[in-house]
């Protein structure tokens, strides 16, 4: 009967033991569940983000004076037309979106110009003695001291249309231009706007 109610004692060490690995596991679990929580918050790593595109530059316009004939009072005169040279910053690069305009000849039917048809422009710089002008061979053929003096003329005010007072140096095939034409009008270099006219009349 003693034995029937006698109680069976689990030994202290072992219930430490079970309280352990329960506690072990219980933390494990609790680890794993905050893990995957806080994982789960954080904030995602900034992507790349591609540059914007840049912003499309306007053409460059510039104005530049493009001189052509024109009777005056039954007098022949120069006269200015303006015009509008793209992609040009430079002073150089307006003079020759100039002269290249002044080649194709006038769009107005009430100018005139006397420069040979098929001239084409070789080269223009602007350098520290004045503005160069190259001309195709074109530009001395045809026409009597009149058509001469008047082209000369077109030229020296369209290349000094962005400074009246340059000196403007003419020259074909890359040579400069000393007698033009066969009845040998002769120019002496550099030209300038005040030299011409008093030396030479339209």
């Amino acid at each position: 009967m003693q034995d029937q109610q006698q109680v069976r004692r689990i030994p202290l060490g072992l219930v430490a033991a079970v309280s352990a690995a329960v506690l072990t596991a219980g933390g494990g679990a609790t680890w794993l569940v905050w893990n995957s929580i806080t994982s789960s918050t954080k904030t995602p790593a900034p992507t790349a983000v591609s540059p914007s595109p840049k912003p499309i530059q306007p053409a460059v316009e510039e104005k530049a004076e493009v001189y052509w004939l024109n009777n005056v009072n039954n007098k022949i005169e120069v006269v200015p037309s303006t015009i509008a040279v793209k992609d040009a910053d430079k002073p150089s690069e307006i003079l020759e979106g100039a002269i290249k305009s002044l080649l194709i000849g006038p769009v107005d039917k009430a100018f005139a110009t006397t420069i040979p048809k098929g001239t084409k422009l070789r080269k223009v710089a602007v350098e520290a003695d004045g503005v160069h002008v190259d001309l195709s061979k074109q530009f001395t053929t045809g026409g009597g001291s009149a058509s001469m003096t008047g082209r000369v003329a077109q030229v020296l005010y369209t290349a000094t249309s962005l400074d009246p007072a340059a000196k403007v140096w003419i020259e074909v095939e890359g040579k400069p231009l000393n007698v033009l034409g066969g009845e040998g009008l002769e120019l002496e270099q550099p030209l300038t706007r005040e030299n011409f006219r008093k030396n030479f009349a339209l």
